[in-house]
This record gives structure tokens, sequence and C-alpha cells, in this order.
């Protein structure tokens, strides 16, 4: 997809998560600056434990009482990090609403969809009891969903997984939201029912005029749907900018590694190229570049301070001391 030049609807500025354990504080995320317009998909990418889904929550502050959250989260330029609990209990769900991980937890094994459904109509919509069903038949039916009539009063267990991300999909959507954070949307899912739901969300970016941070670990799925990228690794954003340059000529090496760890489709039996080593402890102080003790182009300097993100081109930042280097390799596919 092509770049969307259009003024940001949330502004992230610095964005840190630490939760206190028995253990000690785990800094999950630090220094997250991002930003998100209206009709565009951002991307954010990263292993296992890079702080994506904890960055999608700490933008509502629906976080575990051991966190503490700082930097801003701009939204129509009120700072919702500073927001009274009412005024977010207004914003989540009304104009901005997620997606979760995994629909068989975050749908209440107890209550039917249409229950579910309801609970976001009342608590946004001013409509009333025959409105609010003739709204969730609409929802079920926008989604994908077959005899929507009918199955409105199924629970989830009578779902198959994708008919419970689609049912996730409907009550996110419930309130016509204007920011909708989709963590890992297709997880789990088959190919088929993977590339109906991402049809269906950017069908729905599209109608709706709604901004989307997506989530996920699928490359692939990112150079499809999103206009682009952020880069993390433990915790922190490494690289930015838009997905055709990003992939085409990464500029942190954590990027470049990611991208040769990856299929490329051009030979056959081809072996793939795995990235050394574990991710950084966050419970632990991190000098330096937290990708250095797993990166093949590391220089002394890497391991004294951790690089800030720089201006690598236009729309671009990369946070890499061996960013010009990078540069000059050949183009990644």
């Amino acid at each position: 997809m092509s770049a969307r030049l259009t003024e940001p609807v949330l502004r992230v500025d610095n964005l840190g998560v630490r939760f206190d354990t028995p253990r000690g504080a785990v800094n999950a995320v630090s220094g997250v600056s991002l930003t998100v317009g209206a009709g565009e998909v951002l991307g954010l990418v990263g292993e296992s434990g890079s702080g994506k889904s904890v960055t999608l929550r700490a933008l509502m502050r629906l976080l575990r009482r051991n966190a503490t959250a700082s930097g801003r989260v701009i939204w129509r330029g009120e700072d919702l990090l500073a927001a009274p609990e009412r005024r977010l209990r207004e914003v989540r769900g009304r104009e901005i609403a997620m997606i979760f991980q995994e629909p068989m937890t975050a749908l209440n094994p107890v209550l039917t969809i249409a229950q579910q459904i309801d609970e976001s109509l009342v608590a946004h919509r001013n409509l009333d009891e025959r409105a609010r069903r003739a709204r969730a038949v609409e929802l079920l039916d926008l989604v994908g969903i077959p005899s929507a009539s009918v199955r409105l009063d199924n629970y989830p267990h009578e779902f198959s997984g994708g008919m419970r991300q689609r049912a996730m999909i409907a009550i996110a959507l419930a309130a016509e939201p204007s920011l909708l954070l989709a963590d890992e949307p297709t997880t789990a899912l088959d190919v088929t029912i993977q590339d109906q739901i991402l049809k269906l969300l950017l069908g729905l970016v599209a109608d709706l005029g709604m901004a989307m941070i997506l989530v996920t670990h699928d490359l692939g799925v990112v150079a499809e749907t999103c206009d682009r990228v952020c880069v993390m690794y433990a915790g922190r954003v490494v690289e930015s900018g838009p997905v055709s340059a990003v992939f085409a000529s990464p500029r942190h090496a954590y990027t470049h590694a990611l991208l040769r760890s990856m299929p490329s489709g051009e030979a056959a039996r081809q072996p793939l190229t795995p990235i050394q080593g574990q991710p950084p402890r966050l419970d632990r102080p991190i000098v330096g570049c937290a990708f250095a003790p797993r990166c093949a182009f590391v220089m002394d300097a890497c391991r004294a301070a951790t690089p800030p993100l720089m201006l690598v081109g236009e729309g671009r930042e990369a946070a890499c001391l061996a960013a010009d280097r990078l540069a000059a390799l050949e183009t990644v596919a």
C-alpha cells in the first residue's frame, strides 16, 4: 500500500511502561513515539516480548495495577495518560476501540454475542432496545457472519475461531470508533480466514475513514496491509517509515536481520538465516544498543550508549549506528 499523507489523529510522545514485580522493575516499553493519521494503517512489528501489545494497551490505560505509564498519548488534543477515568470510559469503545489478541479469552463465555455488542451500544449510543438489536444484526452482516439475526443469540463457543474473531471486530466497531487498535487479529487462523479478516479490516478503514494500528509478527501481512511500519525491539522503536522503503532497504540491523530470516521465494530450498542469541531481559539494565549482542554490524560505540532515533531519509527514522553501512548493501527483497 502507498503511504498516505494525513494529519495525525493520535500522537504518542516518549511512552514508557514499567511493571513493578517481586523481582524488581520491568521496563516493558521505553521512549516509544509514533503517530497515525485518519485512514492510515500503521504496523507494529517485532518478536515476542518487544512491547507491541503493551504499547497498545497503554494507549487506553488498559494495564495491570502494577504498571506505571509515562510520556504523553495525545488524542484530539487531549493527553489520555493524564485524563480522569470517567473521560477514559467515554473514549474506550466510542472513539478508540481494540481487537484483542485471543477472542476466546476476550469474549465473555456466559453472555451471547448479542449481549456483548449491546453492552457497547448502551454505553456509547443513544438507541432504544429495538434499534440496538437492529444495529447488532447490521454489524454481524458487516463483518461477514451469515444468518446474522439468528447467530446473534449464539454464545462464543458456538462460533468457529474465524467467526469469533469477526464477532470481536463487530463489538469493536459497534460505536463507530475513529481509531482501531488491532492486536494480532489473525493469530492462529488459517490463511484463508486470515486473508478474509485482513481484507475486511482494510475495507472498513477505507469505508469509514478509521485509523488503525496493527500489531503482528507476520511481515507479509504488514507488506500487504500497512502504509507505515514501526519496528520494535526490547521495548523501543528502532526503525520506522513507509513500509515499501523500510522493507526494500532497512536502516537498522534488527530490521535487516528480520527480513533475512524470512523466506524470499526467489530460490527453492534456500536456507533461512536465523537471528542468533536471545532478546535481552527487560528486568535488568541495558547498556548501549539492546541488539548489540546479536548484531552482525556491531561496533564498540554501539555498546557504549543507546543510539537515538535519527532521520535516515524522508519520513524515515532508525536508531542504528550502522545505518549508512546498511544503506550501502544490496536492496533486500
